[in-house]
């Protein structure tokens, strides 16, 4: 099985900027890809960024140009670097993996989520 557990989440001002961590543990080996997820309040949880085993990486519209998904090689840590943060980007934001459990199968890992509001 595999725990995420995020961290780095806070108050910050408009333009400002936040690095969000996600570290995972247990079978690592089974992760396929991680990524970052955020949900407005009263919304359904968005696709921020997503990372994959072999490093290709996938942005939100909304994102790209300001987020940067990167994690370390034994993916035991996921992050995600905000900049120019506006308070629209205000959210709690989720670390999520795709965890292989057997052939063509998987199970999606949520972490509790770290809040992210940002002042004007």
């Amino acid at each position: 099985q595999v725990q995420l557990e995020e961290s780095g989440g806070g108050l910050v001002q408009a333009g400002g900027s936040l690095s969000l961590s996600c570290v995972a543990s247990g079978s690592m080996s089974s992760i396929d890809s991680m990524g970052w997820y955020r949900e407005f309040a009263g919304k359904q949880r968005e696709l921020v960024a997503r990372i994959t085993r072999g490093g290709d990486t996938t942005y939100a519209d909304s994102v790209k140009g300001r987020f940067t998904i990167s994690r370390d090689r034994a993916w035991n840590t996921l992050f995600l670097q905000i900049n120019s943060l506006k308070p629209e980007d205000t959210a709690v934001f989720y670390c999520h993996a795709m965890v292989l459990i057997s052939r063509n199968r998987y199970l999606e890992v949520w972490g509790q989520g770290t809040g992210v509001t940002v002042s004007s």
